[in-house]
């Protein structure tokens, strides 16, 4: 049995990081049902980010909302809205990241829907919170990630500001909400009250650079981009990414003269003061990069494993999906979706007493599921006493 089974989740968000909070609920156990516009759905689904579609659809969207249910309703029908309410009466977390006031005009705000079930654990995700002067601001990853300081550090001092090439707040917004929703579950358990729980953008890229920024508040000084071999801005040399004569190469931390030996450098041992490995960062790595250059990935893993040095090749996801390290892991899975199209995709990352979580259930079609769900709400209001336990609201299990 998986931990968040025989909850029920009720999903109106849209994008990124509220349906990747939803994925993770959902691959804990959860049954997770996405409520979408009848007319299109999540607009994730024609979010292209290249030319590449699952039948007609992002492949977004399907990497972020496989193993859930879709529900179609207009949430400005009254008939729709009053069935969708029946749904969150009886749900036990419910998760949206509209901008703030939408969901009070729709009549589905935390104040209105704590009424109707006190015990509900009400997440929500923002572009930068609730109130302030940027409350209203367009919360889209890459704005936040200019926004919070990361971009303006992240590379090296010879390109402009560079932004991850991931959505990473949106990613991030959405582990801290699962992790919010997670913990107000557990006191939920103890004391029968639900909770809201509120996570932005902005405040999530800000807390992942906690360690830079505590140097910040000490000394006031911005971390200094390097011109080259990007690593860590407030880590010494020799740790950083450097080519070598067939790809690239990453060196950890370690005492600068430990390399003189296996990189056949004799100059690296007069770096004996370990505050001249930051103070003198540029120049000791750019004796080890014109070295590494005249020998490929392969030889140079060698000779510094052997001496004990930290060290890794920078792989590209061609070279990485075929290494037998990575097929250890069991991290790609098979899923397929209504239409009958098998998918490969990535797992929870998450086991549980040594169980890997997988699911073969893909992304649904819009609606896909509205009559088994709707079904599965008439049976529960025939029923003269509901079951009772943590969830209210018990599902049949769906054939995948």
């Amino acid at each position: 049995m998986l931990p968040l089974e025989g909850l029920l989740v009720v999903d109106f968000s849209i994008f990124l990081a509220g349906p990747s909070a939803g994925l993770r609920l959902a691959d804990l156990g959860a049954r997770v049902v996405k409520i979408e516009r009848p007319d299109g759905g999540d607009l994730c689904r024609k979010l292209y980010v290249t030319n590449v579609t699952i039948d007609g659809e992002s492949t977004i969207f399907h990497a972020i909302n496989r193993n859930k249910l879709s529900v179609s309703a207009n949430l400005k029908d009254a008939g729709d809205r009053a069935r969708v309410m029946a749904l969150v009466e009886r749900a036990d977390v419910l998760l949206t990241n509209f901008r703030p006031g939408v969901m009070r005009r729709l009549g589905l705000d935390y104040e209105n829907v704590r009424e109707r079930n006190p015990r509900l654990v009400y997440g929500e995700v923002t572009g930068y919170g609730r109130q302030g002067p940027w409350k209203d601001l367009p919360g889209q990853d890459l704005l936040a990630q200019c926004l919070s300081g990361l971009v303006w550090w992240n590379g090296t001092s010879a390109h402009p500001p560079l932004p991850i090439g991931l959505a990473i707040a949106d990613i991030m917004a959405g582990a801290n909400l699962a992790q919010g929703v997670l913990a107000c579950l557990v006191r939920r358990g103890r004391t029968g009250r639900g909770a809201r729980v509120e996570v932005s953008l902005l405040e999530s890229m800000i807390e992942i650079q906690a360690e830079g920024l505590m140097e910040f508040f000490l000394t006031g000084g911005m971390p200094q981009r390097e011109p080259a071999w990007p690593g860590h801005p407030y880590r010494p040399a020799p740790c950083g990414i450097y080519p070598t004569a067939d790809g690239y190469i990453a060196l950890g931390e370690c005492a600068v003269p430990d390399l003189s030996a296996p990189l056949a450098l004799p100059e690296l041992s007069e770096y004996v003061d370990p505050a001249a490995w930051m103070a003198r960062r540029a120049e000791i790595k750019a004796v080890i990069a014109s070295r590494l250059r005249e020998r490929c990935n392969a030889e140079w893993v060698r000779a510094l494993d052997a001496a004990g040095i930290a060290c890794m090749e920078v792989l590209s996801w061609d070279r990485l999906m075929v290494h037998p390290a990575f097929a250890r892991l069991e991290m790609l899975q098979e899923v397929r979706l209504a239409s009958g199209t098998r998918l490969r995709t990535t797992r929870c990352p998450i086991r549980i007493d040594g169980r890997v979580l997988k699911s073969p259930l893909g992304a649904p079609a819009v609606g896909e599921h509205n009559q088994l769900v709707l079904e599965e709400y008439d049976e529960s209001q025939s029923r003269s006493e509901q079951t009772q336990g943590d969830s209210a609201f018990q599902y049949r299990g769906l054939d995948v």
